[in-house]
């Protein structure tokens, strides 16, 4: 299982009010918490545990996990067949502006061409702006100015238009 596909089911808990997630396969074993309130001076860390006893058909393990994800969201009508992720083409750090003080590139609500910069992505120094390869409407901007991301990681949904 890679980093995206733990974040969208880490994502997929936030969204549907779900306390935690458990998912088995074999000698791969994850568990997402939202965590109980912890009394003042103690913190809750995350742990994700993954055995080296036997080899994992990751392949066989995402396909079914994220058709698992695809029919949950489908049986509670939030799956829409027009609405695509754009994801990170490289590792970097997003911004929603060209520089601190101007305006975003986009906003949720807006509609886009092909062709619109959507964001820039900062690696190495080098400012890479991000381009929308569809004409819609942009639904939900998934990542927080400034903060980083990784490669083919969800930083936006567009409805088709």
């Amino acid at each position: 299982m890679d980093i995206a596909e733990i974040r969208r089911l880490v994502k997929l808990v936030e969204k549907h009010d779900i306390e935690e997630l458990k998912i088995e396969e074999n000698d791969f074993k994850i568990s997402i918490n939202k965590g109980k309130k912890t009394a003042p001076g103690q913190t809750q860390v995350p742990v994700v545990t993954q055995p080296h006893t036997a080899p994992l058909n990751v392949d066989a393990f995402q396909h079914q996990h994220k058709e698992a994800t695809i029919q949950e969201l489908e049986k509670e009508g939030k799956k829409d067949e027009n609405v695509v992720e754009i994801c990170a083409p490289m590792v970097g750090t997003f911004y929603r502006s060209p520089s601190p003080d101007a305006d975003p590139y986009v906003k949720t609500g807006d509609r886009i061409k092909s062709g619109t910069v959507l964001c820039i992505i900062e690696a190495m120094k080098l400012m890479n702006e991000l381009e929308a390869e569809i004409s819609g409407e942009i639904k939900e901007i998934l990542v927080e100015d400034g903060q980083p991301v990784e490669y083919n990681q969800p930083l936006f949904l567009i409805k088709k238009e």
